[in-house]
């Protein structure tokens, strides 16, 4: 088996509309985010299999005879992969020494390399090789960071074990695969969130590997074929917040006052059909203002409604109320309390106020970055395709 080195990225996500409705059966639309994780595979002959993650301060290695004492459990029937393999989970738990289930991002991550890694290669002959990731995403934030990671782990492993091939051309900078080979990525990804997040919905890998944007509905995962590219400000107000909580705060309201909640339910599923059908009309017709003030409408009255559910923070009243007096347009993404937003920016919005309101943002203590929503997922690089700081952090493992 000749192992390739290779170098891949996946997007995070962020929700654009729907969040908390999406758990009481009304549609969420999940976009892909152009701050993208970047996954470096190089093969040695140093007998060795070694993990470096500088964003969470990770750096493991292995001897390859070490790792081949785990994989006596291991059958060769490795296509199913729709269930976790309990028995390998539990070898891998006992390996890395995990004790009374603590669990953080460093283990969980370490686990899933290990788990994609022993499942696609323990049956036969295992390389020795130096997987080494980048990521433009904050941790922790609610913005897919985990399933970008487990995407490029998936995609990078199959790549290497030689079950999907090589998308790249020689004439292009980048490559995608086929909607065959990107749903072996997916369910792979899936099993790596699995053991990250323990019951993922399955929302976050998706948007990492097909990229654009979805729609979720009642478990199921739909991919949009087609969606406009959107300019956005990704504000992370730091304010920590537990989905948990905020789920359940919103459970309450609604028994509390079902005649009244319910409503409003309804309205934020009409908020995303609403969203859905005039981004769909961008893509295949002349984008006009007209287009631009919708969204910006819908922004501010899904915004209004999760304040009214009650998972709003005074840290996203101030961004809304900043990014307001620019003229811009803002709500929460995700679980709310805190946690980020997105702040629409109209394509003739110019660099001197995205740059201003960056600023009025930064001096409220905020992290805030200019990206887009609805670019490519997962996808094969040639280094030069790739941003240079990038490469060197890459190139240092």
């Amino acid at each position: 088996m000749q192992v390739r080195d290779c170098l891949i990225s996946a997007p995070g996500k962020a929700i654009l509309h729907g969040e908390h409705a999406v758990v009481h059966g009304k549609v969420a639309l999940a976009v892909s985010l152009n701050l993208r994780t970047y996954l470096q595979l190089k093969v040695s002959s140093d007998g060795k299999v070694s993990i470096n993650l500088p964003n969470i301060d990770t750096f493991v290695c292995w001897e390859l005879s070490e790792l081949k004492n785990l994989t006596s459990c291991l059958s060769d029937k490795k296509e199913e992969v729709q269930r976790l393999d309990s028995e390998l989970v539990k070898r891998l738990h006992e390996f890395i020494g995990v004790t009374n289930g603590n669990l953080d991002s460093s283990t969980t991550a370490t686990l899933a390399f290990l788990y994609i890694y022993l499942s696609l290669f323990g049956s036969g002959e295992m390389p020795s090789l130096t997987v080494s990731v980048w990521s433009e995403l904050p941790t922790g934030a609610g913005l897919g960071s985990s399933a970008a990671y487990s995407v490029c782990l998936a995609a990078a492993l199959l790549c290497a074990s030689g079950k999907i091939p090589t998308p790249l051309k020689e004439w292009e900078h980048t490559g995608r695969w086929c909607q065959e080979d990107l749903e072996l990525i997916n369910s792979w990804a899936f099993q790596g969130e699995k053991i990250i997040h323990g019951n993922p919905s399955g929302v976050d890998n998706a948007v990492g590997t097909w990229g654009g944007m979805l729609r979720f509905l009642a478990g199921k995962i739909i991919p949009l074929s087609r969606v406009p590219l959107l300019r956005i400000l990704l504000t992370n107000t730091r304010v920590p917040r537990s989905t948990k909580v905020l789920v359940a705060r919103v459970k309450d309201k609604i028994n509390k006052f079902p005649s009244i909640m319910m409503p409003v339910l309804d309205s934020v599923d009409a908020v995303s059909c609403t969203c859905e059908k005039v981004l769909t009309e961008m893509t295949c017709e002349p984008i006009t203002g007209e287009h631009y003030n919708i969204l910006e409408e819908l922004i501010d009255i899904n915004q209004h409604h999760l304040n009214v559910m009650g998972v709003g923070h005074p840290s996203l009243d101030t961004l809304c109320q900043v990014t307001a007096a620019r003229g811009l347009h803002s709500k929460l993404t995700g679980a709310g309390g805190g946690g980020c937003g997105i702040t629409l920016l109209r394509p003739e919005t110019d660099s001197t106020t995205v740059q201003e309101t960056v600023k009025d943002l930064r001096d409220c203590d905020f992290d805030c970055w200019e990206t887009s929503i609805g670019g490519p997922g997962v996808q094969q690089h040639f280094p030069f395709s790739v941003k240079e700081e990038i490469l060197e952090v890459l190139n240092r493992y």
